[in-house]
């Protein structure tokens, strides 16, 4: 995983580059988006992943299935792609774009594991406490893992806060085991 994303990282900074200066964030997030899930297709991979295709023909191929979403600078950024044999590398591409243009627009996605279901006040509760301690715009996803027995698990990027229960039992039974 870190070497596809070692790969994919110099064409997702120039698409980045690129759709910042142009103006068209949202654009090319959306074009790599969709591009991103018809490359994890299973049936579609298998054409990515066709040594009797030329890279005109695979790049062709993507863009043929996305026409709806891909511009023109797309397209030659897929035939890019093709030609260094890197079309495998589009879901990489389109995650690392995403977290490009989350840091450049100042926001943060966050996934909140609890126990129970969060009300709604309880979750723009939890937003703005990490809005204040992030500084930065949050979006929350919820999720719900009983196992947790109470408590929560938040996941902003890299950062990691076990609040839960089975976490804290866990530390427990790490101390009283050393």
């Amino acid at each position: 995983m870190a070497e596809l994303t070692t790969f994919a990282r110099p064409y997702a900074k120039a698409a980045f580059q690129f759709a910042l200066d142009k103006g068209e964030l949202g654009q090319w997030s959306e074009m790599l988006a969709l591009a991103a899930a018809v490359a994890e297709d299973s049936e579609f991979a298998k054409v990515l992943n066709n040594p009797a295709l030329t890279a005109e023909q695979q790049a062709q191929a993507v863009i043929d299935v996305c026409a709806e979403k891909v511009t023109e600078s797309g397209k030659a950024f897929f035939q890019t792609m093709a030609r260094n044999k890197r079309l495998v590398l589009i879901p990489e591409v389109s995650q690392l774009f995403e977290q490009f243009k989350a840091e450049q627009e100042n926001a943060t996605d966050v996934v909140v594991t609890s126990a129970f279901e969060l009300s709604s006040a309880e979750q723009e509760q939890l937003a703005q406490a990490l809005k204040a301690k992030l500084n930065r715009t949050i979006t929350i996803t919820t999720e719900v893992d009983k196992s947790l027995i109470g408590g929560l698990i938040i996941k902003a990027g890299d950062m990691v806060i076990d609040g839960s229960v089975r976490g804290k039992l866990a530390k427990l039974a790490e101390a009283i085991q050393s």
